[in-house]
């Protein structure tokens, strides 16, 4: 039992739950399955608002399959709300995400907004998913037109640091 001040407790464990979101989103753009899996607990539940309903265990697999072979893609948390009560939590949060897609040969950019509800629970002292609902608020698809501000940010995109999958990205490096 902690002896700390509630309201300093209560941000501590906000904090947490925060944290397991962003690794979340980080574990899906770098295709790090493994962190992915230490997001939920063991029994978690995983509803991926219609393309997916089941163990959560389940949905990191499949997710092994899909997330290497997903070229360019960046996930944003926002509007994070979480309410503790206990050992268990309520969290909401919005995902913006953007992914590079290929169909019939033709790339085009897609952007995609989404609402995570979560029941997180803190068991052995660590804050995880226990069940997870994705609602899907919208999407918009645009023509690919990767130019780096037409040139004015980089005029030669080849010298830029550009993010990878797991291994290959630089946060995965020796520091």
């Amino acid at each position: 039992m902690s002896t700390r001040d509630p309201e300093i407790q209560a941000l501590l464990d906000k904090q947490a739950i925060t944290e397991v979101i962003h690794l979340y989103l980080r574990a899906a753009d770098r295709a790090d399955v493994e962190l992915l899996a230490t997001c939920y607990h063991d029994d978690a539940w995983e509803d991926h608002g219609g393309l997916f309903s089941g163990p959560a265990s389940d949905y990191v697999q499949q997710m092994a399959k899909v997330l290497p072979s997903a070229k360019v893609m960046n996930h944003l948390a926002t509007n994070i709300l979480i309410d503790i009560d206990g050992d268990g939590a309520r969290a909401e949060h919005y995902i913006l995400a953007y992914g590079r897609m290929k169909k019939d040969g033709e790339k085009f950019d897609s952007l995609t907004l989404a609402r995570a509800i979560d029941r997180f629970e803190r068991r052995d002292g660590a804050w995880r998913i226990a069940r997870r609902q994705l609602v899907w608020e919208w999407n918009n698809d645009l023509p690919f037109a990767e130019t780096w501000g037409r040139g004015l940010m980089a005029a030669d995109a080849s010298v830029l640091v550009r993010g990878g999958k797991k291994p290959n990205d630089p946060i995965y490096a020796e520091t």
